[in-house]
């Protein structure tokens, strides 16, 4: 089964940064770092607003708690958002890249090549 982990961060270059250390650390297959995005939110009873970067973090669902874990570690803000959840369906090509991928130092058949 695999899994997905969505995170918001200060800069690209951190998101970038974090997302090449859980796949050197094997707990990602994939980080998909999106745009640009504006943020609004309420925090200790304020309205605040920043420029952030989105990132979803593709995993073997065996992994999802360490890779929650491992990015509240890493992550510069106090309290993150990381949100994870286990994906219901996944064709079987991407369950099988994830799973040979993340948490197995690369071993196995790897046939899928996407993000």
């Amino acid at each position: 089964m695999t899994a997905m982990v969505w995170c918001p961060f200060p800069s690209k270059d951190v998101a970038r940064t974090i997302a090449a250390a859980l796949l050197d650390e094997k707990l990602i297959g994939c980080a998909n770092i999106l745009g640009d995005m504006e943020s609004m939110f309420e925090w200790d009873g304020e309205r605040g607003e920043a420029q952030e970067t989105g990132v979803l973090f593709k995993c073997d669902a065996r992994l999802l708690h360490k890779v929650v874990d491992r990015l509240g570690e890493l992550h510069p803000y106090d309290t993150p958002a990381i949100l994870g959840w286990r994906c219901d369906t996944a064709p079987q090509a991407v369950q099988a890249w994830l799973a040979n991928t993340a948490g197995n130092n690369g071993a196995g058949n790897n046939d899928f090549t996407g993000g």
